[in-house]
């Protein structure tokens, strides 16, 4: 056995879970450890029973357990550097920039829009890969959480597996509390400051990924909402989610009739043209602060992620045109 667990038997590879791997899911450990592979095949192998775990076929949300034996067909490894497409060059570059708080255990990066936060599903590199590719001497590097595709702020992402697991139980305790930024169009509702509407995830034929408001079969959620800043015809939300629904903020706004501005897929056709000819190319929806215990010592953390310079451009010129007369 060598030094890294693994052994190799006519082109099989066996390797050994230790502490570390313990309670991952196992796809997610097939994508660290098989650096150069796409997801596509990993799945792949894992569909047709090639990969098995203690002898046996398991699926790839199976959680590993210390000691777990992992058998692995043969596979293209890439041995050098992980390579980093040029499309994204300029954003992955921009990740050394990015990290708002950092120690032993995990570190708080402020996600770019336009960055999805793993690779998988038709993207080939994500942050994660990104961060991985930064720091090949990092031996473990996961995501405590999500962030959409194109929502910026911030996400943690943890060091260790010990670290990992407390995170998870803190979001599974909902002691985890973020904050977002987002720009809606129109004058919201004082008074509506808790949205409460069951959401409902749905595939179409298509592939595309969709959520709803589903009052008989959605999941429980809450959304917090208090206003910071209004327009003539638009205002700046902050929006605290009680639960982490996919595109809970998203699909709570657009419930409301004030949905988030520069959002293609539940969002205001005419309002999102209004901000693209203002200059705005993302959509408008930011993860401004997370708050949570530090895994390391119990502490409160209060981590924020100043907000982007074009979100920022969009609303100096709102409020450039707060003195224009007429509606």
């Amino acid at each position: 056995m060598t030094p890294d667990n693994r052994t190799v038997t006519h082109g099989v590879t066996y390797q050994t879970a230790t502490a570390d791997d313990e309670g991952q899911r196992l796809d997610n450990y097939l994508a660290r450890n098989l650096k150069g592979v796409p997801r596509s095949m990993i799945y792949r192998i894992l569909r047709r029973g090639e990969v098995r775990v203690n002898k046996g076929r398991v699926s790839p949300s199976y959680k590993l357990a210390d000691g777990d034996v992992i058998r692995i067909p043969p596979v293209t490894v890439s041995k050098g550097p992980v390579t980093i497409p040029s499309s994204r060059l300029h954003l992955v570059q921009d990740l050394k920039d990015r990290i708002l708080y950092e120690n032993d255990g995990f570190l708080v990066v402020d996600k770019p829009s336009g960055l999805a936060a793993h690779g998988g599903s038709g993207i080939e590199f994500g942050l994660i890969e990104a961060l991985r590719a930064l720091r090949p001497e990092q031996r473990f590097l996961e995501l405590a959480h999500r962030l959409d595709r194109d929502t910026s702020g911030c996400l943690i992402v943890a060091k260790r597996r010990s670290a990992l697991r407390d995170l998870h139980e803190q979001f599974r305790q909902r002691q985890v509390h973020k904050r977002y930024l987002t720009l809606v169009p129109g004058k919201w509702d004082r008074r509506q400051n808790l949205i409460s509407a069951p959401l409902v995830r749905n595939e179409l034929k298509s592939g595309e990924r969709m959520v709803m408001v589903d009052f008989k079969n959605g999941q429980p959620s809450s959304t917090g909402f208090e206003i910071v800043e209004e327009f003539r015809n638009a205002t700046l939300l902050a929006a605290m989610p009680h639960t982490g629904r996919t595109h809970q903020i998203r699909v709570h706004c657009a419930y409301a009739r004030h949905p988030v501005g520069g959002d293609d897929k539940y969002g205001d056709r005419e309002f999102n043209e209004y901000l693209r000819e203002n200059g705005l190319r993302r959509m408008f929806l930011h993860a401004q602060r997370i708050t949570f215990n530090n895994p390391e010592d119990g502490t409160l953390l209060k981590i924020e992620a100043p907000l982007p310079n074009e979100l920022e451009a969009i609303l100096e010129v709102l409020r450039s045109k707060q003195g224009e007369g007429g509606e």
